[in-house]
């Protein structure tokens, strides 16, 4: 037996979401018909329809209500850090230890992948980095995201600001014995004076 044609739409419109392949959209989308109630779903639903309004920001690509983002509206433009993703920017917020403001590029380099620079949002990042002090580098170390910070670097090359990036090695309350040798290999660079 087949599902309906309005389970199918709504499998169909779950498994487009990264990360969720055709069992688990069939899964959820089978949760929602037969454990939501109206209320549950006219809230899902509503809350699709507020994100309808929501548009990226002109100038570093995160999401905003208005056409510039309020970070980008309240901090300097003088440091800016590259991150991958939107939930990155989320992320380094979380700690309010940085106080400059960010460039999305919605990926990285993956030539395997087929996604070349001019897949990513690179050009605005580099007439910004016209009037940056800093560009900070903060691509993930992974092999791509090595590959994108590179390819960043290179391209401002020619810049006055400075190109950093981000050190990484053990995480808090790690331990030396458990660290792999990459790890340990990034810990090392990325060491500084003790203040």
């Amino acid at each position: 037996m087949k599902y309906l044609d309005e389970i199918n739409a709504l499998i169909e419109s779950l498994s487009k979401y990264q990360g969720v392949g055709p069992k688990t959209a069939e899964r959820l989308a089978i949760n929602t018909v037969t454990k939501w109630n109206n209320e549950e779903i006219d809230n899902f639903i509503n809350a699709l329809v507020d994100i309808k309004k929501l548009k990226r920001c002109k100038y570093c690509g995160n999401i905003t209500k208005d056409d510039v983002c309020e970070i980008c509206n309240s901090r300097s433009n003088k440091k800016i850090m590259v991150i991958e993703d939107v939930k990155d920017l989320f992320a380094i917020e979380k700690c309010e230890a940085y106080d400059g403001v960010y460039h999305i590029l919605d990926g990285v380099i993956n030539y395997q992948a087929g996604i070349t620079p001019l897949d990513l949002n690179l050009e605005p990042l580099f007439s910004r980095a016209k009037e940056a002090d800093e560009i900070i580098i903060a691509t993930n170390p992974s092999i791509e995201g090595e590959i994108t910070a590179q390819y960043i670097k290179e391209m401002l090359k020619d810049e006055k600001c400075n190109v950093t990036r981000i050190a990484y090695g053990l995480p808090v309350g790690g331990n030396l014995e458990y660290a792999d040798s990459k790890t340990l290999e990034k810990a090392l660079e990325g060491r500084r004076n003790i203040k």
